[in-house]
Formats: C-alpha cells, structure tokens, sequence
C-alpha cells in the first residue's frame, strides 16, 4: 500500500469513530505498526485535518474535514484509466480529446507515489470490432441533449425507407457497432431509438422541447424496459 493509499485508509478508518479511538486500534486496523500510525497521524494534521487527541489519550476526527480531491486507491486509479481509454477508443473524436485531457490533468495533481500507477496500469482496451461511421456530428447531438433542444433528421430505416423526423434527444448510447440515439419522435408521437449510422442529416433548432430530459428518460425506461437500447440489432 502506498503512502497516500494508506493516509487515506487511516481518514476513513477514523471517520466510522464518533468517539475518540486509541492510537493501537487505528493501528491495528489500518495494518501498521503503532510507531507509523502516529506518524501518519501527525502528517495528516499538518495537511489540515483536524484530528484531536495525542498518544495515550486517542484519537477523534472533527466533523467538517474534506479529502483533497485526488487521493485515489489503486483501484480507483485503474478505473479511472480504464474507463478513459474504453471513452477514447470507443466515442466521437471529442469524447475521445476529452478523456485524454482528463488522464492528463489528473497525473499533474496526483500525489508522487501514485503518478506512475496512472501511467503504467496493465489493463488494456483491444481496438473496436469494427469502425462506427457515422454522418453527423456526435458532439452537436450530446449538446442537443444537454441544452433539450429539438433537432431534425433525415433518417433511413431498416429496409431503406428515409423519412424526416423533428426529434427531443434525451440519451445516446455507445456500443462496438453502432451508436443509438434515445428521443421523442414527434412524427410517430412516441419515443423512438434511432442509430446514428442511419442518420442522412441532422439540424439542431435551437428550441427547447417542453418536457425535461430526465422526465423523458424515466418514461422511456418505463415505456420500453431499456431492451431495444439495449440490443441495437433491434432497431
């Protein structure tokens, strides 16, 4: 265990206290010998925490103390850099930039001992089944969804059949072979998934739909249990 792993364990192993705790138990839980508890002890109330007590006597953490933001365990660490690299291999080239960036600004803050487990985790994404091409911008779709604003498509079908659609996105799903937009269809009156490999056109309008995202998206689920998001050869 690393040093900020183990400082970390020692906040949290305090934290399930509500009385003052002897220096011995912290030990013993935290797995180390009774001479580096007070050390970390003393280290962590340098660093601001306010934890009353001396050896002897025990120890208490005061209510209110926040962790600095990027003190991770090893496997918070290898979670982060795995779900980076799936979002950089797997998404619009944007998502990809912007996991990239966030790899990058986490091992710039991160504590000395951790930096290198960022950069040499083992777990490894294999490339995509096959390249999602797809004919509209993934970007001005996501910012539809942020914003609840309307878009219009031309989409074709299954057996080839184009229609225009206005459609309210609410959520986009990303798999190995195609890429699913969730939405209100307003030609059909109904919620409808479409794939963005079908999409021939888009035009966001700038106009809020009038119900809010997270409405549709509970609906949606209701409506159709997630399976046909689910199992994209559905569509």
């Amino acid at each position: 265990m690393s040093r900020s792993e183990r400082l970390l364990e020692l906040i949290q192993t305090l934290r399930r206290h509500r009385r003052p705790v002897s220096g011995q138990r912290l030990a013993e839980e935290t797995g180390v010998s009774l001479r580096t508890l007070y050390r970390d002890v003393a280290t962590l109330q340098a660093q601001g925490a306010d934890i009353e007590g001396e050896p002897g006597m025990g120890y208490i953490l005061k209510p209110g103390f926040l962790l600095p933001p990027l003190m991770f365990s090893e496997d918070e660490i290898e979670a982060l850099v795995l779900g980076s690299r799936w979002v950089a291999n797997r998404t619009d080239s944007e998502l990809s930039r912007a996991a990239a960036n966030v790899l990058a600004k986490i091992a710039a803050v991160l504590p000395d001992d951790l930096k290198p487990k960022l950069e040499s985790s083992n777990l490894l994404i294999p490339p995509a089944y096959n390249e999602v091409k797809d004919a509209v911008d993934l970007s001005l779709v996501r910012k539809a969804i942020r914003n609840e604003h309307m878009v219009d498509i031309g989409y074709v079908d299954a057996v080839g059949a184009e229609t225009q659609r206005r459609i309210w996105p609410f959520a986009l799903g990303y798999y190995d072979r195609v890429r699913v937009i969730a939405a209100w269809c307003e030609m059909r009156n109904d919620f409808r998934n479409f794939r963005t490999d079908r999409i021939q056109r888009m035009e966001p309008q700038g106009k809020r739909y009038p119900r809010r995202k997270a409405e549709l998206l509970k609906a949606w689920r209701i409506a159709e249990g997630v399976a046909d998001l689910q199992n994209p050869d559905n569509i």
